[in-house]
C-alpha cells in the first residue's frame, strides 16, 4: 500500500479541498448510460464471466487518473498508487451478499484469476470481509433493474475513494446498454472528472479486446 504524500500548501486543489471539506461539503452523483457490448461477447464467446471483467475495465478507468486515489491518512493528504475494488458479490442460495478486495492488476488475466479465487474463498461469507486495506475504492451492482438513476448516501467525513456501481444491461438496437453510476467526493474532484470518467470507460469498453 504505498502512497505519496500531496505537497498540501503547493497543491493546486488546495482552495476546493478545503472547501468542499468544510463549509460547502458536497458528493456528486452522476449516471450514464454505458455500452457494454464488447465485454459482453467477449465474456460469452471466451468463457469468462461478465461480473469480473467489468470490475477490471472500472478498475482500470479509476487507476488511470489521480482524482479518485486520494485519501487522508495521519492527518495528511494523500494519493495512493493504487486502488483496488472492494465489491460485493451476491449469493443466489442465501439472497445475502458478501463484500471483499480483490488486489487491482493492470493485467487482465491476472485480475480475472484473482477475483475469481476470492469470490470462492469468500464464498460463505455474509456481510464484510476482515482485513481490508485501505487504498480501495468502492463497487456495487443491482443486476436485477435497469434503472436511470442510483444514488448512495455515506455519511463519512473522510470518504474520498468513489463509489461505482451499476444495474442490469438490456439491449438496444442490437447493442448490450447499462446504467453505471458515479458517486464521489466533490472535494477531489469536479464534473469534468465524472465526465471524464465515463468518457474514458466507454473508450476502454470500445477496446476492450485490445486491452485483454
Amino acid at each position: 500500500m504505498n502512497y505519496t504524500v500531496i505537497d498540501y500548501e503547493n497543491w493546486d486543489r488546495k482552495e476546493l479541498f478545503e472547501l468542499y471539506t468544510t463549509s460547502l461539503k458536497i458528493t456528486m452523483n452522476l449516471t450514464v448510460e454505458i455500452d457494454v457490448t464488447n465485454i459482453v461477447t467477449f465474456a460469452k464467446s471466451n468463457g469468462y464471466k461478465f461480473y469480473p471483467c467489468m470490475i477490471w475495465a472500472v478498475s482500470k478507468v479509476v487507476n488511470a487518473g489521480d482524482e479518485f486515489k486520494y485519501a487522508v491518512k495521519d492527518g495528511k493528504v494523500i494519493k495512493w498508487d493504487f486502488v483496488s475494488p472492494s465489491y460485493t458479490d451476491f449469493n443466489n442460495e442465501t439472497k445475502k451478499f458478501n463484500k471483499f478486495v480483490s488486489e487491482y492488476s493492470p493485467n487482465f488475466k491476472t485480475f480475472y484469476s484473482t477475483c475469481q479465487a476470492d469470490r470462492e474463498k469468500y464464498a460463505g461469507l455474509v456481510g464484510f470481509a476482515d482485513n481490508q486495506p485501505e487504498n480501495v475504492f468502492d463497487i456495487t451492482c443491482l443486476p436485477w433493474v435497469y434503472y436511470k438513476n442510483f444514488t448512495m448516501h455515506i455519511e463519512t467525513e473522510a470518504r474520498f475513494f468513489p463509489v461505482v456501481s451499476w444495474g442490469k444491461y438490456i439491449e438496444k438496437d442490437g447493442k448490450f446498454i447499462m446504467p453505471v453510476t458515479l458517486d464521489f467526493n466533490h472535494a477531489v474532484g469536479d464534473g469534468y472528472n465524472a465526465s471524464k470518467f465515463f468518457n474514458d470507460l466507454q473508450a476502454f469498453i470500445d477496446n476492450f479486446y485490445k486491452e485483454v
